[in-house]
């Protein structure tokens, strides 16, 4: 029998439809996408990008140089261009403004064979101190109202070089998914003076059937209300609501979870592509603030990081309706990863 579930953040609905549930191997499609002649992010070639914002390189090397390890550059193709004013206006019954943002690419490694899965931990913690570090520097420029950090990896998720990398822009808008959560958030801490993701974790963590994999400070899951097959959740246990405050201990035990993770979707279902994105808190020092508005974001607020493997097609009834239909129960989900043995 089908089970329609809710998503008390995102406030929708999704259809688990286990009565059409596939297996594992039933999902893998391999990305055969060859790799190109020329790679513009392998070290020798720092020439072929813009100038880097970041790196983390050997003291004896040179800023766009090699010895470098990790490098966050501007994308050489960026959706927003960081120059301008954003001279909002309106016209008609419609507003527009001008496409003010950032756009930047973090080379994850000089190494186009290397994942983010397999780098030593010391590596992926560097990878993890780029991301808090250009979400500092981003955010104290006041265009921008919110930063998303996010990962495409493989073909289906919509990455175009194979060269392991993530990728950081900023907006000067609040995008609509951010702000449903807020809303939602906010209601909550309202309503109970309890944040709502604590409360989802709390139940999670007591409940663990969904449960993929846990340490001190972090826990992995697979949402109720999944909307995709093997989706999955990874938040701070302790409440924590903007990710630039992360202590380097705690960033450490948050980058190798996370590489569990990754390991444990790779062994299960060969590889998949997939996209995650870390949903930390807006900027409340842009040039619109509203600060009673952001009154008690330190308490409501919890950030998060969402994966979507692409194991499945957005069809006419998920665009018409905006409900999704997973055919893979999270419980189930939840089994299949964390039965998976990992090294």
């Amino acid at each position: 029998m089908p089970e329609m579930r809710h998503d008390p953040v995102q406030r929708r609905w999704v259809i688990i439809a286990s009565h059409r549930s596939a297996r594992p191997t039933d999902f893998v499609r391999a990305d055969k996408k060859e790799l190109p002649v020329f790679n513009p992010f392998e070290e020798g070639n720092e020439s072929e990008t813009p100038p880097e914002v970041y790196a983390w390189r050997s003291k004896s090397s040179r800023a766009n140089e090699r010895g470098w390890k990790v490098r966050v550059v501007p994308n050489r193709f960026p959706v927003l261009k960081i120059e301008g004013d954003l001279d909002r206006e309106g016209v008609g019954l419609y507003d527009k403004m001008n496409g003010i943002g950032a756009h930047e690419v973090v080379i994850e490694s000089p190494d186009r064979f290397d994942d983010l899965s397999i780098l030593s931990i010391d590596h992926a913690v560097e990878v993890g101190k780029a991301y808090r570090a250009r979400l500092i520097d981003l955010m104290k420029d006041r265009r921008f109202k919110y930063v998303l950090i996010f990962r495409n990896h493989g073909e289906m998720a919509g990455s175009s070089l194979t060269h392991p990398h993530s990728q950081i822009t900023a907006l000067p808008v609040t995008p609509l998914v951010i702000a449903q959560e807020l809303e939602s958030a906010k209601k909550h801490f309202s309503d109970k003076e309890r944040c709502l993701f604590c409360d989802l974790l709390s139940q999670e963590i007591k409940d663990g059937q969904r449960i993929i994999d846990q340490n001190e400070h972090f826990v992995a899951y697979a949402p109720f209300a999944s909307r995709f097959p093997f989706e999955i959740a990874l938040a701070p246990r302790k409440h924590s609501h903007d990710f630039r405050t992360i202590t380097d201990d705690k960033l450490r035990l948050f980058m190798d979870i996370l590489q569990r993770i990754l390991q444990r979707l790779n062994i299960a279902l060969d590889n998949p592509a997939y996209n995650f994105m870390l949903h930390t808190a807006p900027n409340t020092e842009s040039f619109t603030p509203r600060p009673t508005h952001w009154a008690t974001l330190q308490y409501d607020w919890h950030w998060h990081l969402e994966l979507i493997p692409r194991l499945t097609n957005i069809a006419g009834f998920e665009w018409g309706s905006g409900i999704f239909i997973n055919n893979t129960p999270p419980e189930q989900a939840a089994e299949i990863l964390r039965s998976v043995e990992l090294d």
